[in-house]
C-alpha cells in the first residue's frame, strides 16, 4: 500500500483577494460612519498593496 500523497495547492490570487477584503472588513469595524468612503476604501487597498511591493 502505497503512503497518500498531500499535495498543496494555492491560488495567489485568490489568498491576495482575501487578504484585501480581510483588511476592508476591519477598517469598516474601525469606522465611526455606517459606510466606507470609497476615499477610506481606496486608501486600504493602496495601502495593502504598496506595503506588499515593499
Amino acid at each position: 500500500m502505497t503512503p497518500a500523497v498531500r499535495a498543496t495547492v494555492q491560488d495567489h490570487v485568490a489568498l491576495a483577494e482575501i487578504e484585501l477584503c480581510g483588511e476592508l472588513i476591519i477598517a469598516a469595524s474601525e469606522a465611526y460612519e455606517e459606510r466606507l468612503s470609497q476615499d477610506r476604501i481606496d486608501e486600504v487597498l493602496l495601502g495593502v498593496e504598496l506595503g506588499a511591493c515593499v
